[in-house]
């Protein structure tokens, strides 16, 4: 099989086979991320390892072998020595055949980088003897995987004060430095560049563009990764770099594969490109009906649109993001009074009310809960309507309890079952509460058991990124002996009748999420809180205490939903990697 059937026979897999890249965030499972086409990769990294195998294009029998080639390197080199014009390079050692990981065509032979290359000679430029309109190149100018270059800067738009590399046309610029080791591109005009890239030169017979390819190839770069020195920023050193097996062809052979390799990397842009507009065509698509769902009058119209919906699931909801924004578009409609019927026999939200102040005026004639300072009232122009039934009110209206925990300095790990432990605010996800997720309380350090966490509580971020803040969920049981840190807002709501779920629900969803959202505050986005004032003055769309729980009941059912479309998904994406998988190990060997 041709390495363009192998492409074409198996373009389900090619396309099919993908990562979901995550990212912390306030996304529905705390975390989001874009979609890597992860079978276009392995199809790149079969292509170069095809390539520096001997096995991408056919070998021809009148091409000078590659053994007379690296003969006329040394005599080449030993010329240039005795005329002056290289100094003489360290001996480096022959080649055991135990170094060799695999079997080259007859014509090939294997070399040392340090034989083939002026590896490690390098020519310096200091700050002032370059011209204004000279290239500066930096790491950060070369786009990883791909090599391909972002941007040129000259010397005015980028002054440099310490030592850089010269380079020359056609050198190739190597990136030394992890976690790079994959920036690699042959220079099309003479330049300076960072010290933590290397400008490559061969020697007669090794064409810049083969050298590049065998740089990015995978065997090269688990050697490069392997080699790295160094602890805050490892990079490759000198020695072992010079060191490195590089597989050498026929000079003719160079400039086939060099071409072929150009036209199979071009199909994979084409692939790449064709996925990626699909991907924008489908988020458009679900974008679209999403939002007439939420747009939807009343329950009987997101039923119809949902019926709509859940007959093109399969074609729809194929991505994570997707599904992820089903879930936020069911968590709008449950706090926009559309996700369940109303029932006209349900006692209103304003009868509620009027139970919640009562059974607060006793607690606090009882000395349990304090009296509030101010009434708690929502702005009520930012308000947008709701069921005859419901009710805005602002959060400081129904809680009883409010406090905020205990953070000491604690040891990274997490508390055993027996011991412990303070919350991270990693614990608290959307309307998902993660006990895993705490620090070990040091030993000598007394627990403070009025902050210890309990089936029931309310827990809400006050403190830390801007995406992490805000977020709340309910716990609905919890191992012993875990306390809320400082940066966790706890509260209890005052009537018993009320839904714990449905209230982080209004917290997490709609006009309350983004109130809470603009009551963030703070320096950075880096490190933000919410005060606990605030927090009270966030307007909930109170509903009816029957139809909470109705709402609560039909969310549970349509997020189990989503999550088993979500299984389903990264089952399937995991069984096309693996076969892509299969089909790589099938090609090279």
């Amino acid at each position: 099989m041709s390495v363009q059937e192998l492409i074409t026979d198996h373009l389900d897999l090619w396309t099919g086979a993908v990562t979901h890249k995550r990212s912390a965030g306030r996304g529905l499972s705390g975390k989001s991320g874009k979609v890597e086409l992860t079978g276009i990769k392995k199809l790149r990294e079969l292509i170069l390892e095809l390539a520096v195998r001997g096995k991408l294009v056919e070998q021809d029998p009148t091409d000078e072998p590659a053994s007379v080639l690296l003969e006329k390197i040394a005599e080449e080199k030993a010329r240039l020595v005795k005329e002056g014009k290289i100094k003489k390079s360290k001996k480096l050692p022959g080649i055991d055949e135990e170094e060799v990981i695999t079997e080259l065509p007859t014509i090939w032979s294997w070399a040392r980088l340090g034989e083939i290359t002026n590896y490690g000679v390098t020519d310096k430029a200091e700050p002032g003897e370059v011209e204004d309109t000279s290239w500066v190149l930096e790491l950060e100018d070369i786009e990883k995987e791909s090599s391909r270059l972002i941007q040129r800067v000259t010397y005015k738009e980028r002054p440099f004060k310490s030592s850089k590399n010269r380079f020359q046309q056609d050198d190739v610029l190597y990136g030394k430095l992890r976690p790079y080791l994959d920036k690699v591109l042959v220079a099309d005009r003479p330049g300076v560049c960072t010290t933590e890239i290397i400008p490559v030169r061969g020697f007669s017979g090794i064409t810049s563009s083969y050298l590049r390819l065998s740089l990015k190839s995978p065997a090269f770069k688990i050697y490069a990764n392997d080699s790295t020195h160094g602890m805050n920023l490892p990079r490759l050193g000198t020695d072992k770099a010079r060191l490195a097996l590089i597989p050498v062809p026929p000079t003719e052979e160079q400039n086939r594969i060099v071409e072929k390799v150009d036209e199979l990397l071009t199909l994979c842009d084409r692939l790449e490109q064709q996925i990626g507009d699909q991907l924008e065509a489908h988020e458009v698509l679900v974008d679209t009906l999403l939002d007439a769902l939420t747009r939807s009058v009343d329950a009987a119209e997101v039923a119809e649109n949902w019926a709509r919906l859940a007959e093109n699931f399969d074609t729809l909801f194929t991505t994570e993001a997707s599904i992820d924004k089903l879930k936020q578009a069911i968590l709008q409609l449950a706090v926009m009074g559309k996700l369940v019927e109303q029932d006209p026999t349900d006692e209103p939200a304003s009868a509620l009310l009027e139970k919640i102040a009562d059974e607060k005026a006793r607690l606090v004639k009882e000395g349990k809960i304090k009296k509030s300072k101010k009434p708690w009232e929502v702005a009520k122009d930012r308000l947008t309507q709701l069921p005859e039934t419901w009710r805005w009110v602002a959060l400081g209206e129904l809680v009883s309890i409010m406090d905020a925990g205990w953070s000491p300095a604690c040891p990274p790990e997490p508390a055993g079952e027996s011991e412990w432990g303070v919350l991270k605010t990693t614990s608290v996800q959307v309307m998902s509460y993660f006990q895993q997720e705490n620090k070990r309380l040091p030993e000598g350090k007394k627990p403070k058991r009025q902050y210890e966490v309990n089936s029931g509580d309310i827990l809400i971020t006050r403190a830390g990124p801007k995406n992490r803040v805000g977020i709340s969920c309910w716990v609905d049981k919890t191992r012993p002996r875990l306390m809320i840190s400082d940066k966790i807002i706890r509260f209890h709501l005052i009537d018993a009748a009320m839904s714990e779920p449905f209230i982080c629900l209004c917290l997490n969803a709609g006009l309350t999420s983004q109130c809470l959202e603009n009551a963030k505050s703070g320096m950075a986005e880096s490190q933000m809180n919410i005060s606990q004032d605030k927090l009270k003055a966030a307007p909930i769309p109170l509903c009816p205490a029957n139809e909470q729980h109705r709402i609560v009941a039909k969310v549970d059912e349509l997020m189990a939903l989503c999550d088993r479309l979500k299984a389903r998904l990264a089952e399937a994406g995991k069984t096309c990697t693996r076969l892509a998988e299969a089909v790589v190990e099938k090609g090279i060997h």
